[in-house]
């Protein structure tokens, strides 16, 4: 624990109790980890500054140790409370800005030999397991997660969009450059609605009845040529739908029966 024994040197002087002892270890590991010291007790003193030495007075609670601490950048302040219960020390550090809290119980006995308080070389033993402690318990909860790297996406070459590429424009159904599709021919027997679509065109299969046509084929009209009396050339363009409208044709059989009047229809009391 380099860096640990002039500090311990530098606080022998307040060091009566092996508590005194794992509180310097501990203080020490936060230095490690980018941490100073801002002074002792919950609240903020006169003329503060960052140190990694210990604080005046750090020790004046042996039951409760109350200690502040600043990381380097000023993205972290860290409140320490060290707390003994029986020969345990219960560690629970706050981080004020975040509001998160890690704790972690260190038996004392187990880092300190508390025989060697005046012999820096003996009187700690399993430091490694301290400092893993430390790190584990405290260091990892506390920081931030670490921010994945954000990749910015390659802005995409000109040579690779088209001329009149437009990215508010709705994409087209069918890729550029691909084929037409094959559609069936119109006079083909599937051409489903083909009657639909022309009903004077003299096609089979749709819903809509020719009126020229009574259970038996007539040729063909196109409406775009005009209806005698009904509709001028050039009235319905070419190859427009066209529903007719009316009786056609004067060879029409039959009488029409918008013609006739109703039954009864001069009976009053109908």
């Amino acid at each position: 624990m380099a860096g640990l024994e002039p500090l311990y040197a530098l606080a022998r002087a307040a060091i009566s109790r092996p508590q005194d002892a794992l509180i310097c270890g501990v203080h020490w590991e936060l230095v490690r980890h980018g941490y100073r010291c801002l002074g002792a007790g919950d609240q903020p003193g006169p003329d503060e500054r960052k140190s990694e030495l210990l604080p005046n007075g750090w020790e004046a609670n042996k039951e409760v140790y109350t200690l502040r601490y600043k990381s380097t950048d000023d993205a972290r302040e860290l409140l320490l409370k060290a707390i003994m219960v029986e020969d345990s020390m219960i560690l629970n550090v706050m981080d004020r800005s975040s509001q998160k809290v890690a704790d972690v119980t260190l038996a004392v006995a187990d880092y300190i030999n508390p025989e060697h308080l005046d012999d820096f070389h003996k009187v700690y033993k399993n430091t490694e397991e301290l400092r893993t402690r430390i790190a584990s318990g405290i260091i990892a909860p506390l920081s931030g997660p670490a921010e994945k790297a954000k990749k910015e996406p390659e802005a995409e070459k000109d040579d690779d969009l088209p001329q009149d590429y437009d990215p508010l424009r709705v994409p087209p159904r069918q890729p550029p450059g691909a084929r037409a599709p094959s559609w069936p021919s119109p006079l083909s027997p599937f051409a489903v609605g083909g009657e639909d679509l022309d009903p004077l065109g003299g096609r089979s299969g749709g819903m809509i009845m020719d009126p020229l046509r009574s259970s038996f084929p007539r040729p063909g009209i196109d409406p775009s040529s005009g209806i005698p009396g009904r509709l001028p050339p050039g009235a319905v363009p070419p190859g427009a739908r066209f529903d007719p409208f009316g009786p056609l044709g004067a060879g029409r059989s039959g009488p029409d029966p918008d013609h006739l009047p109703p039954p009864g229809y001069d009976d009053m009391f109908m």
